[in-house]
C-alpha cells in the first residue's frame, strides 16, 4: 500500500462480505458497579442515579446484563442530555481574574500532516489547521472566505485548550474575528462554524454547550466584543446588518 492509498481509505474498501443472523446472544459476566458509573458520569449523586435507574422498564434494564459497556454509555448520555434542558435557562457567569495570553496559540502541538493545512494571509498564524477534509470541509472555505474579505483585520483558529466550562462538558469556540473599523464596527466575534445549524441536526448537549456560550458572551459583552454561531462566512455578514 502506498501513503496515498492509505489516507485516501482506498486501501481499505471491502472486496466481501457475508451477513448472519445472531441467533444466542451471550451475556456478559463482568461485574460493574452501574451507580457508580453513572454517577461518575453524570456529576449526580448516587441517590438520584438510584432514583433514575428505577424508573427504567424492566424490560429495559435487562439490556445491562447484556452489554453492560453500552448500557451505561447510553445512560449517561440521556441524562445528561436531559440534564442540559434543564441546567442551562439557570446558568451565570460571572467574570474572573484570570486571562488567556498568545502562548494559547503556540502551547499545543499540531502533528498533523502539513498537506491538509491552509497558507492564509490574514491568520495570526501562518497556517490556518482546519478540521475534517481539508478541501471539502466547512472550516476550510470559512478560512478562504475570511483571508479574501477585505473588511477582515485579523482572525485566529483557536485552539482546544481555548475552552467555556459548562456544566455538560467544556465547549471550545472555533473561531476569533476582528473587523476594520469604519467598513464595519469594529468587533470580536467568537464563531461556531458547524455543516448546519438548524436545531434539529444538533445533539441536545451541543445546544445546551453553545447556549451556555451566548449566555456567557452576553455577560461579557460590549459594543467591541459579539459571540455568533454561523456555518458560513455569509451568515456572519447577515448576522452584521442587525448590529
Amino acid at each position: 500500500m502506498s501513503e496515498r492509498e492509505v489516507e485516501s481509505g482506498e486501501s481499505f474498501a471491502a472486496e466481501r462480505s457475508r451477513t448472519q443472523t445472531l441467533k444466542r446472544a451471550e451475556t456478559s459476566s463482568v461485574k460493574y458497579d452501574l451507580i457508580g458509573k453513572v454517577t461518575e458520569g453524570t456529576t449526580l449523586t448516587r441517590k438520584t442515579v438510584s432514583k433514575i435507574l428505577q424508573g427504567i422498564k424492566e424490560e429495559k434494564l435487562y439490556m445491562f446484563r447484556n452489554n453492560p459497556e453500552e448500557f451505561i454509555s447510553k445512560v449517561i448520555r440521556l441524562i445528561n442530555e436531559q440534564k442540559s434542558t434543564t441546567i442551562v435557562e439557570h446558568i451565570s457567569y460571572g467574570i474572573v481574574d484570570g486571562e488567556y495570553d498568545s502562548t494559547i496559540f503556540t502551547a499545543e502541538k499540531k502533528v498533523q500532516n502539513f498537506d491538509k493545512v491552509f497558507l492564509a494571509k490574514k491568520a495570526i498564524q501562518d497556517y490556518v489547521f482546519i478540521d475534517g477534509s481539508a478541501k471539502e470541509s466547512v472550516e476550510r472555505r470559512f478560512a478562504e472566505d475570511l483571508d479574501a474579505a477585505e473588511e477582515v483585520c485579523v482572525y485566529a483558529k483557536l485552539p482546544r485548550t481555548f475552552y467555556i466550562p459548562t456544566p455538560v462538558g467544556n465547549y471550545s469556540p472555533d473561531w476569533a474575528i476582528a473587523f476594520y473599523e469604519g467598513a464595519v464596527k469594529h468587533i470580536f466575534f467568537i464563531s461556531e462554524t458547524k455543516g448546519t445549524m438548524e436545531s434539529l441536526e444538533l445533539r441536545p448537549i451541543e445546544q445546551a454547550k453553545i447556549s451556555c456560550a451566548k449566555k456567557l458572551f452576553n455577560e461579557m459583552s460590549t459594543s467591541k466584543v459579539k459571540y455568533y454561531d454561523v456555518d458560513s462566512y455569509q451568515s456572519l455578514l447577515e448576522v452584521m446588518k442587525y448590529l
